[in-house]
């Protein structure tokens, strides 16, 4: 649903602006989870139609130098060119919200799409570094990649003051580090997502974006990468084996934990199915997959056939 304007906003002005008395710690990475990142661009496809860009805050766990952003939720703003304002109490009511479902999380900094740093920036910055203190608000800018010339990307930075008297629309936007942390089971959709924006690149025209692939299309791609990896385990082990290449006992030991073939968990010294884990456990769960469906299609052709008989 689009935006509309803020009900109950607070301008936020260089003349009422005030910096924050703490002394912020600065983090050197950034870890971004792909939940946050699909909130930020589904908050980027419902936006009104003369907005520019969208905000929002992020929220996650930090360290003294690390932060860790698992999800997102949007603000209500909006920009002319006099003053920008945003929803503070719309903020906070969502803050409260999320802190109900997960105390864990806190307010790691603010988003933004597209890649223009200016002075509201600066202000919107000087705000969340208010509500991190005494940590640094870190910002992440997604570069939707809708304009000509200008690839989809995710940047990540800090701020730091400019001058003797800082003011908080006067900042230096300093770049970090960002890394995309995702689990085995995300890897296809972000490998789906990765794939589609690289392949419209080529495109000069911001509407003719490619069409995702099918189904059938990543699975077929999935099963490709499969077989690469293993060919490319085959050709290592047998070189090692034929005394072409030398082995690396680290790798050996990664092998075997993932074929599950250590004696840790080993059926014969007593490991039940369940415990081996690796190749041979999710080889059994296959074929239990399997034994049931081949079950539940024998049962459905003898009740079809019953009943041809009952009705004869």
């Amino acid at each position: 649903m689009p935006l509309g304007p803020p009900s109950s906003a607070i301008n936020i002005q260089p003349a009422v602006s005030s910096l924050s008395q703490n002394v912020p710690r600065t983090p050197t990475s950034i870890s971004i989870h792909p939940v946050a990142l699909f909130s930020i661009l589904d908050h980027y496809l419902r936006r009104k139609d003369d907005q520019d860009r969208v905000i929002g805050t992020l929220l996650g766990t930090r360290t003294e130098t690390h932060v860790e952003i698992r999800t997102s939720f949007a603000v209500l703003h909006s920009e002319t060119s006099e003053q920008v304002a945003v929803d503070m109490d719309y903020h906070r009511t969502m803050y409260e919200l999320h802190r109900k479902v997960n105390s864990k999380e806190v307010i790691v900094g603010w988003y933004s799409t597209g890649s223009n740093l200016n002075t509201y920036s600066a202000l919107i910055q000087n705000f969340y570094s208010q509500e991190t203190a005494p940590h640094q608000a870190v910002h992440i800018s997604l570069d939707t990649g809708v304009e000509p010339g200008q690839p989809a990307g995710v940047k990540g930075y800090i701020s730091s003051p400019v001058g003797v008297f800082p003011k908080p629309e006067n900042c230096v936007f300093v770049p970090i580090p960002v890394e995309l942390k995702f689990r085995d089971s995300e890897r296809s959709g972000v490998d789906l997502l990765t794939s589609t924006a690289l392949s419209s690149l080529p495109s000069t025209s911001s509407s003719s974006l490619s069409s995702p692939t099918t189904s059938l299309e990543t699975l077929s791609s999935s099963i490709e990468n499969i077989i690469s990896m293993i060919d490319r385990v085959l050709t290592y082990v047998r070189a090692v084996l034929a005394g072409e290449a030398q082995g690396d006992a680290a790798i050996g030991r990664y092998l075997m934990d993932i074929l599950g073939a250590s004696t840790e968990g080993d059926a014969d010294v007593g490991g039940s199915a369940a415990e081996m884990g690796g190749f041979n456990g999710r080889l059994q769960d296959t074929l239990m997959v399997s034994y049931l469906a081949n079950l539940v299609r024998a049962q459905a052709e003898v009740s079809s056939r019953l009943a041809l008989v009952s009705a004869a």
